[in-house]
């Protein structure tokens, strides 16, 4: 079993087995604080706060193996495994403070404490306004990214989690995610197109995809060395790019409606990825008078 749902059972355990789904995800958010960059789960602001979609996949998961039980508002143990011992020491110590200092709080408690203390968090939320005062709803409002800038920006998914890529759209303030891979699917939780599609619009980000600028699979095969992803770029931009310029159109004229717009492919190195060449052909297109970022 993954170690970040012994966790979610540990918790659960400690709870006396079972715990409201809202209060859950507060309490996983403030447990993934105290740990750092270790955490278990990334979490991204959603309509009550702080919310992580890796960790209900999994609470999905265990339901779904027998190990949990679900009604509309809780999840309880369905098991008598012990897993809190089979925590890290460390963990144990931080998941005992967790339930010292919030075990008392209601879901209502939860929120507010997280909206109060983790502002970010809260700036999607339905229910900041109503929980918080005018001054301290301020301060959430403070840190809602409305730019209106056009940039036109890159993304790659390697090496980080969903939540950490969300957060990236939106903190950039990214309006539409324009999806370049040939082939939209991942064995990484998320990024597969029908996931990533649900997850953007969730948070208010538009989702397009645009298969015929990607690359095919068979042509990505024996890449050992930058020389090597720069003969297949070269390749592509002879055979690909120069054949796709009514779709690059097509992708400047997005980014002039929404403004800003992010081209996303799987390489978290820029100069490894086709999205790099694509984005440059784009920015030498007449008319293109905005910034090119990648994040």
């Amino acid at each position: 079993m993954f170690y970040r749902r012994k966790v979610i059972l540990a918790f659960l355990e400690l709870f006396e087995g079972n715990l409201e789904k809202i209060r859950l995800q507060k309490i996983l958010f403030l447990f993934s604080q105290s740990q750092g960059k270790e955490c278990v789960y990334d979490f991204v602001p959603y309509k009550f706060g702080c919310y992580s979609f890796s960790a209900s996949a999994d609470l999905v998961t265990m339901v779904t193996k027998g190990l949990l039980t679900e009604t509309e508002s809780h999840f309880f143990v369905a098991e008598k495994t012990t897993y809190f011992e089979q925590l890290k020491a460390i963990d144990q110590q931080k998941v005992l403070e967790i339930k010292k200092l919030y075990g008392g709080m209601s879901s209502f408690g939860l929120m507010k404490h997280t909206y109060l203390n983790f502002p970010y968090w809260a700036t999607k939320s339905i229910k900041a306004q109503e929980i918080l005062s005018e001054n301290e709803f301020a301060k959430v409002k403070a840190l809602r990214t409305f730019e209106s800038k056009n940039v036109l920006f890159t993304i790659g998914y390697e090496g980080i989690s969903l939540e950490e890529y969300l957060n990236r759209l939106v903190r950039n303030d990214v309006k539409l995610l324009v999806d370049v891979r040939n082939n939209p699917l991942s064995m990484k939780y998320g990024f597969s197109k029908s996931q990533l599609k649900r997850f953007c619009e969730n948070l208010g980000i538009a989702y397009l995809h645009y298969p015929e600028v990607g690359i095919q699979s068979d042509q990505r095969q024996e890449l050992n060395t930058q020389s090597d992803y720069d003969v297949l770029f070269e390749d592509y931009k002879l055979k690909n790019l120069t054949k796709t310029q009514k779709t690059q159109l097509e992708i400047l004229n997005l980014l002039k409606k929404h403004q800003r717009i992010a081209l996303t492919c799987f390489e978290a190195n820029i100069c490894q990825c086709h999205r790099k060449p694509l984005a440059e052909a784009i920015t030498a297109l007449p008319g293109f008078e905005y910034e090119l970022k990648h994040i």
